[in-house]
């Protein structure tokens, strides 16, 4: 008696992968069990479309392949292949190339076994680097019976480290049927030829390992590395105008703010002269003149003056503390501007002469009546102390008189 150890591969709805003891005897008795009946009792009693028994407990024995023991009838078989893992002209020492058989049409709860390889060496020289892999490489469903069958490659990873001719040993596949029907196929050989590098010995000279080849940079490669300088160029640029722009807004921010006289008196100081007399330029002459003292009044006497006509505007500042006879005569001039700028009146040189004058005096009586009245109640306050206070400095406003 023989006994053979192998792996078994289930086909089902998917190919189900399990090992199984397997007993092959060398003759049967008369009036025995079959050994369809005998390979289902070492899988535990279970039936052909039973689930695989669990394998956590099963022990399998290497063995030679060209000594496995036929049970059932032997099928000489044709399908085996030999390719490498990486395809080339050659197969050089170190080589890994795949071994296997492909099978085709296998029908659902086919159950198969793979022989095991002694020492993971298939020849003296060949060795086996993987074991066996199932693989389905194709499913065909049938559509009368609503079965499928499928086209499964077992292979394994052999390499040689030895130069050489070799014939590899077939690959016998004991196969069990749904229906319990044992047999083994034996697929046919292939030849392995192994080969190394040759070396003329006699002119053969060790070179030392070349350096990297250097080819030249061409402007496909430069573009992306010159438009990343710019890009970056122009982020910098960016950035430092952006900086630039933010630092003159904080310094106009810290400017201070002009007192409201001596906005006045600045913008009616360049009004001084003649230039602007003629008929033409009245309009932008009476204009500014107005609008200086209208700003004025803004800050001032607190009213909307920009928006106001002149009638409005001198019956708001009724009751302040503006002389009689200077209202009289401010009065006139913003009436005087009225009829230069809309009615197309044209004024005389004593007007146009008259003009800047009378807003300057509007403009020095009424802030020279705030100082009065800063200086009485300073004059109060100290008479209500105790010890006489420190008067905080004036601004000087002589640098900014018209002369």
């Amino acid at each position: 008696m023989v006994e053979v150890k192998g792996k078994f591969l289930g086909i089902g709805s998917k190919l189900l992968v399990t090992a199984f003891a397997v007993t092959l005897l060398a003759c049967f008795p008369s009036g025995a069990q079959s050994a369809a009946d005998r390979l289902s009792k070492s899988r535990g009693g279970a039936s052909s479309s039973d689930t695989p028994a669990d394998t956590s407990s099963v022990r399998t024995a290497p063995v030679d392949p060209s000594s496995v023991y036929i049970l059932g009838g032997q099928i000489q078989m044709e399908g085996s292949f030999l390719r490498q893992e990486t395809k080339r002209d050659s197969v050089l020492i170190g080589d890994q190339l795949w071994y296997g058989v492909l099978l085709k049409d296998v029908a659902e709860g086919t159950l198969f076994a793979m022989p095991e390889v002694k020492q993971g060496k298939l020849l003296e020289n060949v060795e086996m680097v993987s074991p066996w892999v199932a693989d389905t490489v194709a499913v065909t469903k049938i559509k009368k019976t609503k079965l499928r069958t499928y086209d499964i490659e077992f292979k394994a990873l052999i390499t040689s480290f030895e130069e050489g001719e070799y014939e590899l040993p077939p690959i016998p596949v004991q196969r069990m049927m749904p229906a319990g029907q044992v047999d083994t196929l034996v697929f046919n050989p292939q030849n392995l030829s192994v080969r190394t590098i040759p070396i003329d010995e006699e002119t053969f000279e060790p070179h030392d390992i070349k350096g990297q080849i250097r080819y030249p940079l061409t402007f496909a490669e430069l573009l992306p590395w010159i438009a990343g300088i710019w890009l970056l160029a122009l982020i910098v640029i960016v950035a430092v105008c952006l900086w630039m722009m933010k630092k003159e807004k904080g310094e106009e921010k810290e400017v201070a703010v002009e007192a409201p006289h001596i906005r006045a008196l600045r913008k009616l100081d360049a009004l001084r002269g003649n230039k602007y007399w003629a008929p033409e330029k009245q309009k932008y002459f009476y204009s500014e003149v107005t609008d200086a003292v209208r700003e004025y009044m803004v800050a001032r006497y607190d009213i909307p003056a920009m928006e106001m006509t002149t009638a409005e505007i001198f019956s708001a500042v009724r009751g302040k503390d503006i002389p009689s006879d200077m209202a009289k005569d401010l009065k006139d001039l913003f009436e005087r501007s009225d009829f230069v700028k809309f009615a197309k009146y044209t004024a005389t040189d004593e007007d146009n002469a008259s003009a800047v004058p009378l807003a300057v005096k509007f403009v020095m009586e009424t802030y020279g009546a705030i100082l009065e009245k800063e200086k009485e109640e300073e004059k109060n306050a100290s008479e209500e102390k105790s010890a006489p206070g420190t008067v905080p400095p004036r601004e000087d406003d002589s640098a900014y008189m018209p002369k």
